[in-house]
């Protein structure tokens, strides 16, 4: 079935799915699969052998995050006794590291979160905001 479309797909019926299914994926169709369901997988999976696949970098990266594991995204811990400096509107703030909480303008917080918070008025990841993580600042 390589003539097979997207469409053709949308107006199958469910048990023209299923043979479709164990046809191009050569497995059962899971157990409670809905309809819709199967249309997107079918869908994705016809597209896929017209275009061509994802990259393996990709799906490997899918895979890992399937298992729970962490990202590669790295992430900088400020240890005790660290300072971090932050200009935000031409102010430079100062954070500093202690045992369990940061300490920013003789105030003690339990997350940098709280901290990026309260100076932009807006929610930020305290990390990205300090500059701990590899995403970039705007």
């Amino acid at each position: 079935m390589t003539d097979l479309s997207v469409e053709t797909i949308e107006n199958l019926e469910r048990k023209e799915l299923v043979t479709l299914w164990k046809e191009l994926l050569s497995e059962p169709v899971p157990r409670r699969a809905s309809v819709s369901f199967m249309r997107h997988v079918l869908a994705f999976e016809v597209q896929s052998r017209r275009y061509g696949k994802l990259p393996t970098g990709f799906i490997d990266k899918l895979k890992k995050q399937a298992k729970g594991g962490r990202s590669n995204r790295s992430k900088i811990e400020p240890k005790p006794g660290g300072r971090l400096l932050r200009e935000w509107n031409g102010i430079t703030h100062v954070v500093d590291v202690e045992d369990g909480q940061y300490v920013w303008n003789g105030q003690s917080y339990r997350s940098l979160s709280a901290i990026a918070r309260t100076i932009t008025g807006a929610h930020w990841s305290g990390p990205r905001f300090f500059g701990l993580t590899g995403a970039k600042n705007p």
